[in-house]
């Protein structure tokens, strides 16, 4: 409000409650000139179709609200008393011109708002000082201590491991995952499957997020696991699922699955979508399930890395990084389905890292985002396995068409339930 108070909640990119509106907005004739401005694709994880959301089915509260912000941008609220927000952040909402590095006007019209009801532009690499004295006075440091505003999660994931020129892709899988590269220019996909956002004035992100990720193995862990079983053992429960997984061959006996239990961003952007398990048999086991469960996510990947070169062609480098990156298991079935090479660094899941470096250039301590690659530690290449690969080059193409078959179903079936 007003004062700066919050009125919600922090509302993350899974609230899905904007999702009507989002297919309504994509029905329109100026949606796609508006993803080509924004590279954001239109889905309900995007602020801009959450104000729409907000301005339709929540009108007084909407009225009440000075400023719509992130929690990024609320926190450099409490540290500077003012409202900022760097490129990167900013070309994440849907309301971000990439080529005038601007607010786009026809998306604040869209939206509802005028451009004073959101935060100041600044570079990635702006450097803010002095902080309010209560906020330096309660984190112990000198007032004047020079704060760098940085950029999002995914950029700096792919800074953090040095996937900074063109070609160098990374693939990164926590909660959630994505496949992103780091172009010199901003880049839309003309299917709109990708997103596109800055970094620095001269590198540009280009990449899918995907929902189908660590929540997935999660959800196997609760429902088709004996986690009980793993704790008895003092083992990691995802240690296990790996374990069992590899217990049984690649392809988990002709059996699919679409990893599609929170709808899905890239490449589908469709939060309709549904998961599926297909090709069961009675000879399939608790394994059989768990394995196609790690294959799916990756195939799903792999559809994003796809589109992907499309922008970029045949990757120079794939990097694995984020929690699941911790396994070998997962390492190995990347390199196989995505049939190159993956290799994973010490720093595997350190978009702090990336930060640090970030703020070290800005502060003009080092000359380039480059320059300290010799810090990121030992790398481990994993090639893929050739029997592996033709199983995968078999069966990819039929969780293609399956797709295709069945996304139409998926939102029949979201409407039913």
């Amino acid at each position: 409000d007003g004062q700066g108070q919050p009125l919600t909640k922090s509302m993350t990119w899974a609230d899905n409650r904007s999702a009507a509106w989002a297919e309504q907005l994509k029905q329109e004739p100026r949606s796609h000139d508006l993803y080509r401005r924004t590279g954001t694709p239109i889905h309900a994880m995007s602020p801009l179709v959450k104000l729409i959301w907000l301005r339709q089915e929540k009108p007084q509260l909407f009225a009440q609200a000075a400023k719509f912000i992130s929690i990024k941008e609320y926190i450099f609220y409490r540290l500077f008393q003012d409202y900022w927000v760097d490129y990167a952040i900013a070309s994440a909402t849907g309301l971000f011109n990439l080529q005038t590095l601007t607010w786009d006007q026809e998306a604040l019209e869209i939206a509802g708002i005028t451009e004073h009801k959101l935060s100041q532009l600044v570079p990635t690499t702006q450097v803010l000082r002095p902080m309010n004295p209560t906020s330096a006075e309660l984190m112990g440091i000198p007032v004047d201590t020079p704060i760098v505003i940085g950029a999002s999660d995914g950029g700096l994931a792919n800074l953090s491991v040095g996937a900074i020129a063109p070609g160098k892709v990374v693939v990164t899988v926590g909660t959630s995952g994505a496949v992103r590269t780091l172009v010199n220019q901003p880049w839309t996909d003309p299917q709109e499957r990708l997103f596109c956002y800055a970094l620095t004035p001269d590198l540009w992100i280009v990449g899918g997020a995907v929902n189908s990720g660590g929540i997935i193995l999660q959800w196997v862990r609760d429902q088709l696991s004996h986690a009980a079983t793993a704790a008895a053992l003092d083992q990691d429960p995802y240690d296990w699922l790996a374990e069992m997984a590899q217990s049984v061959a690649p392809g988990a006996g002709g059996l699919i699955f679409h990893p599609y239990l929170a709808g899905e961003r890239a490449p589908l952007w469709d939060n309709r979508a549904r998961g599926a398990f297909i090709g069961l048999t009675l000879e399939h086991t608790q394994a059989h399930l768990i394995r196609a469960v790690f294959e799916g996510i990756a195939f799903n990947l792999n559809l994003v890395l796809q589109a992907l070169q499309d922008c970029i062609g045949i990757p120079t480098s794939i990097q694995a990084t984020g929690g699941l990156a911790q396994s070998e298991f997962w390492r190995q079935l990347l390199a196989d389905v995505f049939v190159q090479e993956v290799s994973v660094v010490a720093s595997y899941g350190s978009s702090c890292w990336g930060a640090a470096v970030l703020g070290l250039y800005a502060l003009q301590r080092i000359p380039s985002l480059d320059a300290i690659n010799s810090s990121w530690g030992n790398t481990q290449r994993y090639i893929p396995n050739p029997d592996n690969v033709e199983v995968y080059r078999k069966i990819f193409p039929v969780y293609m068409r399956l797709l295709d078959c069945l996304q139409e179903e998926y939102a029949n079936l979201a409407e039913c339930g």
